[in-house]
């Protein structure tokens, strides 16, 4: 079964409000086993538009883990805060797999 990855691009307008996001979301990410493997300012574009200065990559054992987080309680009660403090894209993909 292939991995799930969140994809996040925030445009950030406050960093408080960003904060307190993050400490509200963080235990979220912990319950559905995710691992954070990009948090990244300064992405380096080659192609196109990037609509977003930070981009956030979220890696799930699978697409419907990805999807039961970010639809879980405890992650919407963090949502408010981070469109309340950011302007944000927000995409499910799945994983490659041979």
């Amino acid at each position: 079964m292939p991995k799930g990855y969140v994809i996040l691009t925030e445009n950030i307008h406050d960093p408080a409000g960003m904060a307190a996001y993050s400490r509200v979301s963080g235990a979220t990410l912990a319950e559905y086993g995710a691992a954070v493997r990009v948090v990244d300012d300064n992405v380096e574009l080659i192609e196109g538009e990037w609509p977003g200065r930070r981009t956030v990559v979220l890696e799930f054992e699978s697409v419907e883990q990805a999807r039961e987080w970010y639809h879980s309680a405890g992650y919407q009660a963090a949502v408010p805060l981070r469109r309340a403090a950011a302007d944000c894209n927000a995409i499910i993909a799945s994983g490659f797999s041979l």
